[in-house]
């Protein structure tokens, strides 16, 4: 590679480094030990997940009437940007040392686009490495990014002079195809840098939906899609050992395949144990990146019960530790898609048949509640709206995926369902969480269709269809109603559920179509 391309050249540069020669630098370095599988453990300091509201586009003659400013897009002057990139680059050239990453986005060749990452940690490097495709050896000498990062975790901005919220930042400039990234050593940010860039992309230039799910395939070649957001079973669920996995988050779908946008998974290990969760358990070794965990007393065995950091711990890994993938990560437009929820409310079934306008309904409100502050004794249930199933990475308008979708789903014919992967019986407190077997054994009996062939019931209030039997499924647990002691307590709690639904609509109605209105829940 020819060095006088490089943006950052006054350090000792480590261009391309062999994984296990990042992690020895690493540990050399006193920034990371191995835990007893082999992977690598490192802290990120400070940040330990994402920063939405420190997350800036550069607002100019590209972006100005295209991105849908405000909620999570935060409009900055290129002037800031360009001011930051500058301090950011002479931050990074005085450095001892440097790692540079050459790597592509997009498993579909059409699609791919090219990135350089500048970073002043190894560590951060083997991330690029595990979560972005690698570049063939006989083609870095011709490679040429598209796309730049500058990673500078130890660069703390001055939010007077420098005009950002906080002393972190991730900044996205598309005229200059740049993101720089200050003051965070969570890796997530990188990633989540990408998947905005494409996010934007891909749908406005290309008409390609992305997608934050994930997604797998069957023997017999059926794509599945499982959308969710954190704590849903996204992961988990999709990664099933009878079935290829695709990718665990990041996806395209365009008029012909629906494509991984990475090379690699980034999985939460919160109480992550080999009996539930056995494919990413074991992909927890040599060349994995392990974030924020503690380990048992006097030991290198990893404790991922131990919250006493974070709850958002980490584990990224190359997609080829789970053994059986895709290969390549593209596969046939989706036959069924899931949409996941993690319902503390313990109000909706756990497995539901949606028509077209309720899943574009649901697609655009995006439910799931979750258990705040439990930590602090705070146990009622928190509902959380995030469009599209990824709010904080959508630079377009929700309609604009949204359409999109809909426009698929119509030209494919895609079965599409709402899983709750939460609470029967009562809300969180009350309640039991749905067993991990027997959502399983739901999602197989729609990918497998026997669902189709079986009765349904309509749901009272959101009129889902709910299926009146399942094999292997306790029958009374598929209408929630009949779980709760108190029925009366249960109506209450739907409605209030369904209340919820319509409020957070209410910023979507002046662009969505009547049909998908009318899906809205009606008591």
């Amino acid at each position: 590679m020819n060095t006088n391309t490089y943006i950052i050249d006054q350090p000792i540069i480590h261009y391309q480094d062999s994984p296990d020669h990042l992690i020895q630098q690493t540990i050399d370095l006193g920034l990371g030990k191995l835990s007893d599988t082999g992977a690598l453990c490192v802290s990120t300091g400070k940040f330990t997940g994402r920063s939405p509201e420190n997350k800036y586009f550069v607002k100019d003659e590209i972006t100005a009437t295209t991105i849908d400013w405000g909620g999570f897009n935060h409009p900055i002057e290129e002037s800031v940007f360009t001011s930051l990139r500058e301090k950011i680059k002479n931050h990074l050239n005085q450095q001892k040392e440097i790692w540079i990453r050459d790597v592509f986005a997009c498993a579909d060749p059409e699609y791919q686009i090219s990135i350089r990452v500048y970073t002043e940690l190894p560590w951060a490097a083997l991330f690029v490495n595990n979560m972005f495709i690698g570049v063939p050896a006989n083609k870095l000498d011709t490679f040429k990014a598209e796309w730049t990062i500058l990673h500078a975790p130890s660069f703390l901005a001055d939010p007077i002079i420098d005009k950002t919220n906080a002393s972190n930042f991730a900044i996205i400039c598309f005229s200059k195809k740049e993101i720089i990234i200050g003051g965070s050593g969570y890796t997530g940010e990188i990633k989540k840098g990408v998947f905005s860039i494409l996010n934007y992309l891909l749908p406005h230039q290309r008409k390609v939906l992305s997608m934050h799910c994930s997604a797998n395939l069957g023997e017999t070649g059926d794509t599945a899609l499982f959308f969710g957001l954190s704590g849903t079973g996204k992961t988990t669920l999709s990664a099933d050992p009878h079935r290829k996995l695709i990718g665990d988050d990041e996806h395209g779908w365009s008029d012909t395949a629906v494509f991984n946008f990475e090379g690699g998974c980034y999985a939460k290990t919160i109480k992550l144990n080999k009996e539930n969760e056995p494919d990413i358990f074991g992909a927890i070794k040599k060349g994995a990146l392990l974030e924020n965990i503690q380990f048992f007393p006097n030991s290198s065995q990893v404790n991922y019960d131990d919250a006493s950091i974070t709850e958002n711990t980490r584990v990224s890994y190359p997609i080829h530790h789970i053994h059986n993938i895709a290969i390549p990560s593209v596969a046939s437009a989706p036959k069924n898609i899931f949409f996941l929820t993690c319902d503390a409310y313990g109000v909706l079934p756990p497995i539901s048949k949606l028509n077209s306008e309720q899943a574009m309904y649901q697609f655009i409100s995006g439910y799931t509640a979750k258990i705040a502050g439990t930590e602090e004794g705070i146990k009622s249930p928190k509902a959380t709206f995030s469009a599209c199933f990824g709010a904080p990475f959508m630079p377009l308008h929700p309609n604009v995926y949204a359409n999109l979708l809909g426009d698929k789903m119509q030209a494919q014919h895609c079965a599409v369902w709402l899983i709750n992967t939460g609470w029967t019986g009562g809300a969180y407190g009350v309640g039991n969480r749905m067993s991990l077997k027997d959502t399983r054994l739901m999602i197989q009996a729609a990918l497998d269709g026997s669902l189709n062939n079986g009765n349904f019931e309509n749901f009272e209030v959101f009129n889902f269809q709910v299926p009146t039997q399942i094999n292997g499924i306790d029958q009374k647990i598929l209408q929630p109603k009949t779980t709760w002691k108190d029925p009366a307590s249960y109506d209450k709690a739907l409605k209030d559920l369904a209340q919820l639904f319509i409020n957070n609509f209410k910023q979507f109605e002046s662009g969505v179509s009547n049909a998908i209105k009318t899906a809205a829940p009606l008591f």
